[in-house]
Order: structure tokens, then C-alpha cells, then sequence
């Protein structure tokens, strides 16, 4: 269907549509609304081009994505890699928006499945999610209270209360919890209903804290000291605590873990706390890790470190802090990682040009100019300037086709499950996509050319909190 489509499109656009217009029409009305004329020469060109009756005849019955599909694409893509890490699968974060942390805990189960000799395991995620609501609230009402001088319909202020908690986040705020809280198997706090699904609690939970926002602005506008004020924190916290033990079970403080490794060895080791779990099977350095980005805006120069104001979940945690370069750099370094035999974890805008049962991103794999009869102008730069992209989901690098020295395709583990998306769960992207809708990667610090790791000691320039670079935490 497309074929015929894209042959009868391409005729039409190679002479002009006589037939579109009427003598003597009218380009605008003289105050911008539109006239019946108007209305009518739309219709008229409408009718007059048999691809257009023929898109609207396939449209209507069959998804645009099944017609627009590029069967080109689809035919020429395989899923054999030249380096490929996973032996494992995948998992899953159901209806949540846990990405960044389902992302940062596969990266770091690879070590941990190796050390403990098991072919499977899990770091709790929702150990994680209820240290980063609790630590989340905290950070939400310390910045009301350091804003509350500020008009409620002040513009950050605004935005501080339009996303109070989310279940999004950042490569930085992965890092934050791991290091005050630690990380605990899966086994010792399984996932919840809430966990898996969190649109409710989080519903509740931000009711709350535009209750308590509003409590602690009084205070501010009153004669209450900064202590004063804090103390009435803390109580609004003990109620955001109570309802995260409520929907998701209390963390554990201190556990025995024990287990049979894939030879059936039994191991047991004697009682320790998260934080020293995490000491114990984080195999990779994760205060090494930096994180880059690629922002092409003209605002946005290269080689430079950023920050989004008020995004980040802990208090006296590290601030979220991106490292801006050439997309070409961010690709040479995944792949030396994955060659390396290290997962990479990154953030891209997920949803364009993906065929989720297919598991495959390709730049071109859906032919809209050709259905449509249009071209799609804007480029990455101008994408993220006029609201079209911005960082919506974050996954691992597990494996990289490379021919000559350069980047072919990627493998990607997901974590939507082994079900319904992809080869049990892993996708593939081709190379061009990677340009296009890839935006972060995190990777070492020791692994950046020189002049790099000392551009990461620049002051970063703060961006607004409603830039798109802060998007993958909202």
C-alpha cells in the first residue's frame, strides 16, 4: 500500500496542483479567520489528488503506522551484533515511570550476577522508589520553602507545584540514593501493586505536599522562623512517610542474604545493612560515572557542563550535572564501553520512529512524507527549542554492531518486559536514530579525553526548571 502511495505522491508533487486552487481565492482573510472559500479550496485540494483519497482509504481502515511502515527498513535490519553482552532477562517496570532507576540497577545486576555466580537477579526497585518519594518530598518543600518570597503564579513557582513528584529521574539522582540508602534484593522488598503501578499513590502523595506547599508558604509570609517552619516539614513528612510504608511496605534496615548460585553452591552472608550490600556488589565505581549529553541548540555550547534549577531529589546530594558534546563523541565512547564488556545507561526520546513489536528505531522507519504528502523540517536543534523532543525514557546499551571501526547498530535492553515488545524484551537500534532522538549516556569519567574531564570542573550554567534537558526527571 505504501509503495503505491509514495509513487502516485511523488508524481503529484512534481508539477503543481492546478486543481487546489480557484481564480480570483483569497491567501487570508483580512483578520485571520477562515472563510467559506477558504474552506472550500481546502476541500476541493483535497479531492482532487487521488494519493490523498488513497491515504485516507488506508488511514482510516488500518493504523498509519502499518501503511507508513518502511518495509525496507524492516527487511534490511537484523538483530546479530558484532559485541553483545546480555545472557540475561529482561525486566520490567509496568505501569510506572521508573526507567532511570530500572536502568541504573540493570547496570549495576551484571556485576552483582556475576560475583554471586547466579544467572539471574535483582536489585529491589521498589527499595529504591520509596527512598527517592521520601528523600523527593524533602527536596520538593525545602525549595517551596526557599521560594516562598515568590508569587504563587510566579513562573517557577508555577512549576514547582504543576510537578511537586513524579516517578521520573536522572543518572545523578540513581547515583543519590544509592549512596545514602544502598540497594537491597529483590527478594527482601518485592514489588507492590503501587509499585507497579503508581499513578495512585502518587496522586495522594502530591496532594499532600501542595497541602503542605501551602502550609509552609503561610509560615514563610508570617512571623515563622526557618526552624519554625522545618519543624512543620517534618511533620508533613512523617504523613508522606505513612503513606509510602502504607502502599509500599517498609525498607529494610539490616537482613541476612543467602542464596544457591547457578551450580547450586549454597551462600550466606552474615547480617549487614543496604548501604553495605551495595558496597559489597557494586562492581563498577559508581562514583566515577559522569554524565553527557547532546544538545545541539545554538544556546548550548559544546564541551561545556549544565544543571536544570531545582531538579534533583536528595538535599546535600549531588546536583544533576550534564557534560555537553558531539554526538559523534558520545557514540565512540559507548561503544568502547561495550567493548569494553560494560552496559552503557542512556536516555533518548523513546517513542520516535519505533515499531515496539518489532523492537527496532530506525531514523527512517516510518515514510510520513510520503503518506503525507509533507516534509518534516525540523532538526534536533529546532526539536528541542519548539517543544517536538526532549529525553522521555532511559535504558542500557548491551551490545554494538561495529564495522570499520564505527558504529553499525545497537542492541538496547529495555524494561517493558519480555511479552509484548521486541526480541524478549531487547530492541534494536540502527545508527541514524542514534543521531536524531539519542540524547544522554552516562559513562566513566577516567574515560573522557583530557580537556573533557577538566571541563567538568566549569561551573555548570543553569537552565530553567521547564528546560527539556530536565524532562527525563518529569
Amino acid at each position: 500500500m505504501i509503495s503505491t502511495v509514495t509513487q502516485i505522491s511523488k508524481r503529484k508533487r512534481d508539477k503543481p496542483n492546478r486543481a487546489a486552487r480557484s481564480p480570483g481565492s483569497v491567501d487570508a482573510s483580512a483578520d485571520g479567520h477562515l472563510t467559506p472559500q477558504q474552506l472550500t479550496e481546502l476541500r476541493l485540494a483535497f479531492q482532487a489528488n487521488p494519493a490523498y483519497k488513497l491515504a485516507m482509504n488506508a488511514v482510516t481502515q488500518t493504523s498509519v503506522d502499518d501503511v507508513a511502515l518502511n518495509r525496507d527498513v524492516v527487511t534490511n535490519t537484523d538483530f546479530t551484533f558484532s559485541h553483545w553482552l546480555d545472557d540475561w532477562a529482561v525486566t520490567h517496570q509496568k505501569d510506572s515511570g521508573r526507567c532511570w532507576m530500572f536502568a541504573g540497577l540493570n547496570l549495576f545486576r551484571v556485576g552483582a550476577m556475576k560475583k554471586m555466580k547466579l544467572k539471574e537477579f535483582e536489585f529491589s526497585q521498589n527499595y529504591t522508589l520509596f527512598w527517592d518519594k521520601i528523600e523527593r518530598a524533602n527536596y520538593f518543600l525545602e525549595t517551596i520553602i526557599e521560594t516562598a518570597a515568590r508569587p504563587v503564579d510566579d513562573r517557577v513557582v508555577a512549576f514547582l507545584l504543576k510537578e511537586p513528584l513524579n516517578d521520573g529521574g536522572q543518572w545523578n539522582m540513581f547515583v543519590n540514593i544509592v549512596r545514602k540508602h544502598g540497594l537491597v534484593p529483590k527478594a527482601l522488598m518485592p514489588e507492590t501493586e503501587s509499585s507497579s503501578k503508581t499513578w495512585r499513590m502518587n496522586s495522594i502523595l502530591v496532594h499532600k505536599l501542595r497541602e503542605g506547599a501551602k502550609a509552609l508558604r503561610g509560615l514563610r509570609a508570617g512571623s515563622a522562623s526557618l526552624a519554625e517552619t522545618r519543624a512543620t516539614k517534618l511533620k508533613i513528612l512523617k504523613v508522606v512517610h505513612r503513606i509510602l510504608c502504607i502502599h509500599l511496605g517498609t525498607p529494610p534496615t539490616k537482613f541476612r542474604w543467602q542464596w544457591n548460585d547457578k551450580n547450586k553452591k549454597f551462600h550466606r552472608d552474615g547480617e549487614m545493612t543496604p548501604q553495605q550490600f551495595a558496597r559489597k556488589y557494586l562492581t563498577l565505581p559508581i562514583d566515577d560515572y559522569v554524565c553527557l549529553v547532546h544538545d545541539p541548540r545554538p544556546t548550548s555550547p559544546f564541551n561545556r557542563t549544565y544543571t536544570v534549577q531545582h531538579l534533583g531529589n536528595v538535599v546535600g546530594g549531588d546536583i544533576v550535572r550534564y557534560l555537553n558534546i558531539d554526538i559523534g563523541l558520545m557514540k565512540e565512547l559507548a561503544m568502547r564501553c561495550i567493548m569494553k564488556g560494560e552496559p552503557v545507561w542512556m536516555g533518548c526520546d523513546v517513542g520516535r520512529m519505533m515499531r515496539c513489536d518489532l523492537g527496532l528505531w530506525d531514523k527512517n522507519l516510518f515514510d510520513y512524507e510520503a503518506l503525507y504528502d509533507t516534509a518534516f523540517n525540523l532538526d534536533k536543534a529546532d526539536r528541542l527549542i519548539y517543544h517536538e523532543t526532549a529525553m522521555t525514557h532511559a535504558m542500557l546499551f548491551t551490545g554494538v554492531d561495529v564495522v570499520r571501526n564505527r558504529p553499525r547498530r545497537w542492541r538496547v535492553e529495555n524494561s517493558w518486559g519480555d511479552e509484548k515488545c521486541g526480541r524478549k524484551g531487547f530492541f534494536v537500534m540502527n545508527d541514524s536514530w542514534f543521531d536524531e532522538h539519542m540524547f544522554e549516556i552516562a559513562t566513566r569519567r577516567s574515560a573522557l579525553p583530557k580537556p573533557l574531564q577538566r571541563a567538568l570542573k566549569l561551573p555548570p550554567i543553569v537552565l530553567p526548571p521547564w528546560d527539556p534537558m530536565g524532562s527525563l526527571a518529569y
